[in-house]
C-alpha cells in the first residue's frame, strides 16, 4: 500500500537519459508503464573514435519529455510522489558554477580520445593502483581521463577549476543541477564508482588519483544514496516542486529494476552496448578475468532516508552509514548500436525491427561472423585498438546472414563476459534475466539462450532501467515500502529455453572466438 500522506501521489516520474534519446516513464504504485515519451539525442563525431552530445540538447530533450509525458498521460505534476533519475553512466560534462554554461560538449563514454593517457598510466604502472581502488580496468571508456582532457585542451579550464569556477559531472549530476535550479550539485555512489576517480572501498574521492590526474576536488560532485531525496525540482520546470529521490547509472537502475537484490543473481541490459551485472552483495569481488568490480547502489537505513534535510538540500555529504551493495559487470561497447549501423551506414535494413524477420529467414548465418569493434572491445578483452570485423562472407552471403550474424554477435559476446563472470565468482549461471530495446527480439533471446545453454527470462516490463530508477525514488519517500514488496512486482513475460545441441554450441562459439582473435590490436 502506498504511504498514508502519499496516497494522492500516483506515479512516480522516471528520467532515463540514455546514449541515443531522452525518456521519460510514469509508473504507477503497481508498477505498471502508464505512459512514455521520448527524444532521439543527436550523435556528433568530430573525429575518427571521438563521440560527443551537446548538454544543452541532453537537458532540454528530457525536460521536453517530461512535460509531455505528463501532458499525454493528463498527469498533473502534484500527482508525482518524487522523479528518479538514471543515465548513460561514464559521459562527461564540464560547466560553470555560476551560469550553468558547458564549457565544451559532453564527452560520451563510448569516445576513444584519451586512449594514449590511458597507455601512459598503464606503462608506469599507475593502472595497478587504479583498479585495486577503484574496481576499474584504465580505459578511455570512463569519466576521469575525459575531464583531464577538458582541462588540459579548454583555454585556463584547469585554473578555473582550482578555483571552483567550473564543476564536473556525469549525466545525472547535469540534469541534478539544472531540475534544481543550480542548488544541488551530487550524484550517487553508483554513478561515482563509474568516473576512475572513486575509491570504492573507502567510499570517497580519491586524492592520489585525482592528484595523478590534476583534477581539483573541489569541482567533482557529492556522493549522496542512491535512494534519498537529492533535491526538487523547481516549480518553474513541471508546475510545482516535486523531490528528486532516486538516482543510478543506466546498467545498475536495471540490475535493480530486475529485482537482482539476492546474491548471485544476473541481469543483462540490450541497449546501444550490452553490460551483464551479477549481484555481490556487500563483497567488492576483485576480478581476474577482465570484468569490472563496481557499486551496484548505496541505500541509507530507512529510518534516515525519508527526510531531505539541509545536507540533501545543499548537495549533501559522504556517509559512511551507506549500505552499499556490489556488482560484477561485463561491459560491451556495441550490442544494438550494431544494428543501428546496419540501418544508417550500410543502409541494408529501413527499420531495426526488420532484424528479425531477416535473421529466420536463413537457417544460420552462413559461416558468417560479425565482430562490433567499431570502438574497440570491452569485457573481457579490454583493447582499445581493436576494430570491426566481418568475415567468413562467400558469393552466397546475402544481406540476411550478415543482419542475423550482427544479432549473434550480441549473444556471444554476452557468452564472453558470462564465461569471466562465472569464473570470478566461481559459479555456474542458472539463468539469465533480460532487458533492454533489444530483447522484444525473439530471435535474439532464444539465440542467447542456445548460446549460454541456461534459461533467458524476459519480464513483462522490460523498461528495467528506468523501472530501476522509479523504485529507488519510491522507495526513498514511501511509495513502496521496502525491497520485498518490489520484488513481488517482478512477472515474467517469456521465458526462453536453450534447444541447440551442446557440440553444435560449442562449435558456434569457437568460431566466434577464432573470428574476435582476428579483430584484436588491428590499429596499432
Amino acid at each position: 500500500m502506498v504511504k498514508s500522506g502519499t496516497a494522492s501521489k500516483r506515479f512516480i516520474l522516471a528520467l532515463d537519459q540514455g546514449t541515443t534519446s531522452s525518456r521519460a516513464i510514469l509508473f504507477d504504485h503497481d508498477s505498471n508503464l502508464a505512459c512514455v515519451s521520448q527524444r532521439e539525442l543527436r550523435q556528433i563525431y568530430p573525429r575518427s573514435g571521438w563521440v560527443e552530445h551537446d548538454p544543452e540538447e541532453i537537458w532540454q530533450s528530457q525536460l521536453l519529455t517530461a512535460r509531455e509525458v505528463l501532458d499525454q498521460a493528463g498527469v498533473s505534476a502534484k500527482e508525482i510522489a518524487a522523479i528518479g533519475i538514471t543515465n548513460q553512466r561514464e559521459t562527461s560534462i564540464v560547466w560553470e558554477r555560476t551560469t550553468g554554461r558547458p564549457i565544451h560538449n559532453a564527452i560520451v563514454w563510448q569516445c576513444r580520445r584519451t586512449a594514449d593517457f590511458c597507455d601512459e598510466l598503464k606503462e608506469e604502472g599507475f593502472d595497478r593502483k587504479i583498479l585495486r581502488k577503484t574496481g576499474l580496468v584504465t580505459d578511455a571508456y570512463f569519466s576521469g581521463t575525459k575531464v583531464r582532457w577538458l582541462l588540459d585542451h579548454i583555454p585556463e579550464a584547469r585554473a578555473r577549476a582550482r578555483d571552483g569556477d567550473l564543476l564536473f559531472g556525469t549525466v545525472d549530476s547535469w540534469l541534478i543541477y539544472r531540475l534544481t535550479g543550480g542548488s544541488v550539485h551530487a550524484t550517487d555512489f553508483s554513478n561515482a564508482s563509474r568516473t576512475l576517480l572513486f575509491n570504492i572501498h573507502r567510499k570517497r574521492w580519491d586524492q592520489e588519483i585525482l592528484d595523478r590526474f590534476e583534477i581539483p576536488k573541489i569541482m567533482l560532485p557529492k556522493v549522496l544514496p542512491s535512494s534519498g531525496v537529492f533535491g526538487e525540482a523547481s516549480p518553474e520546470w513541471l508546475g510545482t516542486a516535486i523531490p528528486i529521490a532516486g538516482n543510478a547509472g543506466d546498467q545498475q537502475a536495471a540490475l535493480y529494476g530486475q529485482a537482482c537484490f539476492d546474491v548471485g543473481m544476473v541481469k543483462n541490459t540490450y541497449g546501444t552496448g550490452c553490460f551483464l551485472l551479477l549481484n555481490t552483495g556487500e563483497r567488492a569481488v576483485s576480478s581476474r578475468n577482465g570484468l569490472l568490480t563496481t557499486i551496484g547502489w548505496g541505500i541509507r537505513p530507512s529510518d534516515r532516508r525519508k527526510s531531505p534535510g539541509r545536507e540533501a538540500a545543499s548537495g549533501g555529504s559522504d556517509d559512511p552509514a551507506e549500505v552499499i551493495t556490489y556488482a560484477l559487470e561485463g561491459s560491451v561497447f556495441i550490442a544494438g548500436a550494431a544494428i543501428q549501423w546496419l540501418r544508417d551506414g550500410l543502409k541494408i535494413i529501413e527499420q531495426a525491427s526488420q532484424s528479425e524477420t531477416l535473421a529466420t529467414s536463413v537457417k544460420d548465418s552462413g559461416g558468417v561472423y560479425f565482430v562490433p569493434a567499431f570502438v574497440g572491445l570491452g569485457a573481457p578483452y579490454w583493447d582499445m585498438q581493436a576494430r570491426g570485423t566481418l568475415i567468413g562472407i562467400t558469393r552466397g552471403t546475402e544481406r540476411a546472414h550478415i543482419v542475423r550474424a550482427a544479432l549473434e554477435s550480441m549473444a556471444f559476446q554476452t557468452r564472453d563476459v558470462a564465461e569471466a563472470m562465472q569464473r570470478d565468482a566461481g559459479t555456474r549461471m542458472r539463468e539469465l534475466r533480460v532487458d533492454g530495446g533489444a530483447v522484444v527480439n525473439n530471435f535474439l533471446c532464444q539465440f542467447q539462450a542456445d548460446i549460454l545453454g541456461v534459461p533467458v527470462l524476459r519480464p513483462s516490463i522490460t523498461e528495467t532501467t528506468a523501472l530501476g530508477a522509479a523504485y529507488l525514488a519510491g522507495l526513498a519517500v514511501g511509495f513502496w515500502k521496502d525491497q520485498k514488496e518490489i520484488s513481488s512486482h517482478w512477472r515474467l513475460g517469456r521465458k526462453f529455453e536453450p534447444h541447440l545441441r551442446p557440440v553444435v554450441r560449442e562449435a558456434a562459439y569457437a568460431e566466434w572466438k577464432r573470428a574476435v582473435e582476428r579483430s584484436l590490436r588491428w590499429k596499432t
